[in-house]
């Protein structure tokens, strides 16, 4: 256990971002989960609502430095993929 103040406060600090950044990826995760049921279930404007909603948080979390901006962009990029790959295939 830490005995300086500085050292102190920077475990809980540390604690503290943990958390958020938890949280943050753990929403992340979960509108990736919806978004690919609504693939699925070949409902392709809720996924569409969808992947504008987790472009949003992936860039926000990319910004917080909670995931790396390329990681973020990949992820989009991916998830983007399979929606037009979905579209064109009901097309």
């Amino acid at each position: 256990m830490a005995n300086i103040k500085s050292a102190i406060k920077r475990i809980k600090v540390t604690k503290n971002k943990t958390a958020i950044n938890k949280s943050r990826k753990s929403e992340i995760k979960t509108y990736i989960k919806k978004f690919d049921k609504a693939l699925n279930d070949n409902n392709i404007e809720e996924a569409r609502v969808l992947l504008k909603l987790i472009d949003k948080k992936l860039k926000r979390a990319a910004i917080k430095n909670t995931i790396h901006k390329n990681a973020a962009s990949r992820k989009v990029s991916r998830l983007s993929r399979r929606l037009n790959e979905k579209v064109n295939e009901a097309v």
